[in-house]
């Protein structure tokens, strides 16, 4: 049995490293979209979309009596966390039609140090030396990216706002799933957020007035490979990899997204990746790893 282990242990870790590659892919296939003249909005809701129609069928297939016994505040708190994870995918969406894919994405993946200032604003946990110092390092990175974006042209500011804001509505979608995971099974939890997060972006864009219909067949070709790609198989591979590898090995193994995400820019978009956006991302990677490992370890909190 022992030598069985290795070759398990690089199934897992292969299935990680498909799951951070798949994810990596979501900026590019956006950007292409967005090329193609499909609105942000629209590419946000048909990702949620795409993910929900395989999704929810199979849950109502499994999870039914699941579904069925949930309590009036488990759907308050499921809509709610939909509400946060469209969004999300609105705001970080959109910032990729103002700024560079490397400032998009590592702004966009500050949620964990946002989940950390709400605990301490809202439920009171007071954050401890560690943890602090993450949320300074990550403060301190995004400043710079964004103070060299400002010289760069307000668009670009613009985009890293909203990138934030993304990163934001994340921690919500996070500190509510905290709650109601404990309740209720990740095949029927999921399906119900994406559905509830499309419908979301569904009331976005019709009070926005922009269409989720009419556009070109490259760009449905496009957000049908980012609801599948990104959205499936990478979110599904790293739910997967959390059963059998620590969450602390996976959420740092996750922040290579960021650079994957930048490469792949790099080499698909030519997007040239400034020395200040290198500087700052490093310096907001290193905060969200100091400040993740931190909370997991349960040293984060002060007594």
């Amino acid at each position: 049995m022992e030598k069985c282990w290795p070759a398990a242990a690089l199934v897992y870790l292969a299935g990680l490293a498909v799951g951070v590659l798949a994810v990596s892919f979501a900026s590019i296939l956006i950007r292409l979209a967005q090329a193609e003249g499909m609105p942000s909005l629209a590419i946000a809701a048909w990702r949620l979309l795409v993910a929900s129609a395989v999704l929810l069928p199979y849950a109502w297939a499994t999870r039914r009596a699941e579904i069925r016994d949930l309590s009036r505040r488990d759907v308050a708190l499921l809509a709610l966390s939909g509400l946060f994870l469209g969004l999300h995918f609105a705001a970080w969406i959109a910032s990729l039609g103002y700024t560079s894919v490397a400032s998009s994405v590592v702004l966009a993946s500050t949620g964990p140090i946002f989940v950390a200032l709400g605990s301490w604003l809202f439920l009171r946990e007071r954050p401890g030396s560690l943890l602090a110092l993450g949320i300074l390092m990550a403060a301190a990175g995004g400043i710079a990216i964004s103070w060299a974006d400002f010289g760069r042209g307000g668009d670009h500011l613009l985009g890293d706002l909203l990138a934030l804001t993304g990163g934001g509505m994340v921690a919500g979608y996070l500190i509510i799933g905290r709650q109601v995971r404990g309740r209720l099974s990740l095949s029927a939890y999921v399906p119900l957020v994406y559905g509830t997060g499309m419908l979301t972006l569904r009331a976005v864009l019709l009070a926005a007035g922009e269409p989720l219909l009419g556009h070109t067949p490259a760009a449905y070709g496009l957000v049908l490979a980012l609801g599948l790609g990104p959205q499936l198989v990478g979110h599904s591979s790293l739910n997967w990899a959390l059963r059998y590898l620590s969450a602390t090995f996976v959420s740092i193994v996750i922040l290579a997204e960021p650079i994957a995400s930048s490469i792949l820019a790099y080499l698909i978009l030519a997007e040239e990746i400034t020395g200040p956006t290198v500087a700052g991302g490093s310096l907001v990677l290193a905060g969200i790893y100091i400040a993740s490992r931190a909370e997991l370890a349960g040293t984060g909190r002060g007594s």
